[in-house]
């Protein structure tokens, strides 16, 4: 009796019970679970019992503001979940009063759903799942972009109790949950939002756009072709009727696979690098110009300029769009001999920038150079130049020949920054060779814009190219690890796009054979 009891009051503490239905411990009860015994309603009325509050599990439907804050013209509040049409009912008053036409936007009052006092005077539509974003219904406020009608609007949608804000990428996620995206997708719409130069822009566009998606997927479909046909010979060699060459033409298949899948990773990390920025760095030795330059690509004075040398110390950053192409310029201390420990400090700190740059730029005075017909770069910087290195030939005003062309060639240019003498050819062939460099100078040439935009990607191919390798170095004999091989590379692939399901081997087991009688 105790035990039941006691199930009955932890029941009675733990579940909302509605008003009326309330259980009341009998004097046996309270004796047994030393309750005292309830007094009378008249004299002191059983308290009313308090609302528990809904986590977040159970109120799946959600709410944002979908567009930057601050004073625009629109802002778009967003509404997904189960009761999305609930929240129009309650926050939405149309002339007409009545359930929405999904898909047509209508002139609405947005009010408060407790008081009724009218927000804003706007546009509401609806959106049918599964055809909207996140695949849900999904409710969107189109409001004036003020403050305060925001924060109202927001707050009313607050006071619904199966309603909650968003979690960041909350909508996304939801929309990759449903099957709208997939993994490369999401990462490209995030892209596609950061993007800031156009570059950036085109591959996250093929990202989003889903082209990326396909490219991935049908590598995937090629090599769940080869695992087929592997275990078609594993479950069907014996005593039925497989065509001969079946194993020939999956290692054949298989290796073209491995062919296009390095072909992908020999990119130089071109992708990565367009979607996070180019790293230039500016080196040469004191008073050459590197600052000036720094200014001119900015347009600003971003950097301290001055006639004495070793002015700059450390290393200074800018973002930048040069050609299209983001560039995360770095402004470094002149390289020279000097027992300054500071200036000592930036000299290191500048090799290692050299180091680390994907584009290196060379800045050296023409004052400074010799008067002969050869050009000789400074003993300070002639081991840190390359063969992939611009080299940028500055105050040619100041040369004693005055001869600019002597100085140029496809990797460098010959300027004037004080007097702008040269700096339109310069910035224009400089984009031109990053151009080159990141295949971006021609827009009908997409065969070039670079598969692997994230470190993630590259990961999986690697992978992904390591199990081909180990199947193609199997024997006949042992297939069965040669089939594991296969799948583990398959579902490698299928994690960059979060698409991996075992049943796709039996889909292309009996869509491509015949078997049996």
């Amino acid at each position: 009796m105790v035990t039941r009891t006691a199930r009955r009051v932890r029941k009675h503490f733990s579940c909302a019970v509605p008003s009326g239905n309330s259980w009341v411990p009998s004097r046996h009860d309270q004796h047994c679970l030393a309750i005292p015994p309830a007094r009378s309603a008249h004299t002191h009325p059983e308290p009313q019992r308090v609302r528990p509050v809904l986590s977040d599990a159970q109120r799946p439907t959600i709410y944002a503001l979908s567009t930057p804050p601050g004073k625009a013209g629109v802002a778009v509040v967003r509404v997904s979940g189960p009761d999305a049409l609930a929240v129009w009912t309650r926050v939405v008053k149309t002339l007409k009063r009545r359930a929405p036409e999904p898909w047509k936007m209508e002139r609405c009052h947005v009010i408060h759903p407790e008081t009724g006092e009218q927000l804003d005077d706007g546009l509401a539509v609806f959106f049918k799942g599964p055809r909207s974003f996140t695949t849900e219904d999904v409710l969107e406020l189109h409001l004036h972009s003020g403050r305060a009608i925001i924060s109202s609007v927001l707050g009313a949608l607050s006071h619904l109790p199966y309603c909650r804000p968003a979690e960041p990428g909350e909508f996304t996620r939801r929309a990759f949950q449903g099957g709208r995206l997939d993994l490369t997708q999401v990462e490209g719409l995030k892209d596609l939002i950061d993007a800031e130069t156009e570059g950036q822009r085109r591959i996250a566009l093929r990202a989003a756009g889903g082209t990326t998606r396909a490219q991935f997927e049908q590598l995937r479909t090629e090599i769940i072709g080869c695992l087929a046909r592997i275990e078609a010979l594993i479950d069907f060699g014996e005593g039925e009727d497989i065509e001969e060459g079946v194993y020939e033409e999956a290692r054949e298949r298989a290796g073209k696979l491995r062919n296009t899948i390095q072909s992908y990773l020999q990119d130089n990390r071109r992708g990565e690098i367009m979607r996070t920025g180019v790293r230039l760095t500016i080196f040469g030795p004191p008073n050459a110009g590197k600052s000036s330059l720094l200014n001119f690509l900015a347009q600003r004075d971003a950097a301290i300029v001055t006639p004495v040398p070793g002015t700059t110390r450390d290393i200074l950053e800018l973002s930048l769009d040069i050609g299209g192409i983001p560039v995360i310029v770095s402004d470094t201390a002149g390289l020279r001999k000097t027992d300054d420990p500071v200036e000592l400090i930036g000299v290191e700190r500048a090799r290692n920038a050299i180091q680390a740059a994907d584009v290196a730029l060379c800045v050296v005075s023409c004052a400074d150079m010799e008067h002969g017909d050869s050009v000789e770069l400074p003993a300070s910087v002639k081991a840190l130049v390359t063969d992939d290195t611009f080299v940028l030939f500055n105050k040619v005003d100041l040369h004693a020949r005055g001869d600019k062309s002597r100085f140029h060639s496809p990797r460098s240019w010959a300027t004037s920054l004080k007097t702008g003498r040269g700096t339109t050819d310069f910035l224009a062939g400089f984009a031109k060779a990053l151009q080159r460099k990141y295949a971006l100078n021609d827009d009908s040439a997409s065969i070039h814009t670079p598969l692997i935009t994230h470190a993630r990607h590259r990961v999986h191919l690697e992978s992904a190219a390591r199990f081909i390798d180990a199947f193609l170095a199997t024997s006949a004999e042992d297939i069965v690890l040669g089939a594991e091989e296969l799948r583990y590379a398959a579902k490698a692939v299928g994690k960059v796009s979060g698409l991996i399901d075992v049943e796709d081997v039996l889909d292309a087991l009996f869509r491509d054979f015949c078997i049996g009688k």
